[in-house]
């Protein structure tokens, strides 16, 4: 889409300004461009694997198992708003970016941000009176397990280094004690 008279360019569909997160600029076969949110919702919303075009109507297949996210990004207008494109993923009914950090600090895991598109269909979400009276919740399980740390090679240094400084400090208290008392004992 091109830039109106100063002013950033935006989504047809929902007028929100590009970025390069969830409303990257996707370009569809008709050379339309859409923000990636608006597509998602487009296809989630479509049975088939055809995206209609909101302007034109032109139709654009998706591979099979090809999410919308595969479309190729329209790197001018990321060009024209001088950002780099991030990538962005299609996981059920959310839209997933994992922000890698520039610089490599020492523990610093990678943020994932995701952008929830609604329900899945046939879920029972919102709705209250389905749960029996007998029914408990069940506990979603935690993704990050203590094995999952002592994997990170991070975690295993900075582990490995409290455990020195640990014993360090213990045998440091330590020979100050005997120390004392050895002359305290003899004078």
């Amino acid at each position: 889409m091109a830039e109106q008279q100063g002013r950033e360019p935006e989504c047809p569909v929902c007028w929100n300004p590009f970025n390069n997160t969830f409303h990257t600029p996707k370009v569809l076969d008709c050379c339309h461009s859409f923000c990636v949110e608006c597509l998602a919702h487009i296809s989630l919303a479509t049975p088939t694997r055809r995206l209609l075009c909101p302007l034109c109507r032109h139709p654009t297949v998706l591979a099979s198992g090809q999410p919308v996210t595969d479309l190729p990004t329209d790197t001018a207008v990321l060009t024209l708003l001088r950002l780099e494109p991030h990538h962005v993923i299609l996981e059920g009914h959310q839209l997933c970016l994992k922000n890698q950090p520039k610089s490599r600090y020492f523990l610093r895991q990678p943020r994932v941000y995701t952008l929830d598109l609604g329900p899945e269909p046939g879920s029972q979400a919102g709705h209250p009176q389905d749960v029996g009276p007998g029914t408990r919740p069940v506990p979603i399980p935690s993704r990050c397990s203590l094995r999952e740390c002592f994997r990170n090679p991070h975690f295993r240094i900075f582990a490995c280094t409290m455990a020195v400084i640990l014993c360090g400090t213990v045998l440091f208290i330590f020979s100050i004690f005997c120390t004392r008392r050895f002359f305290l004992g003899v004078g």
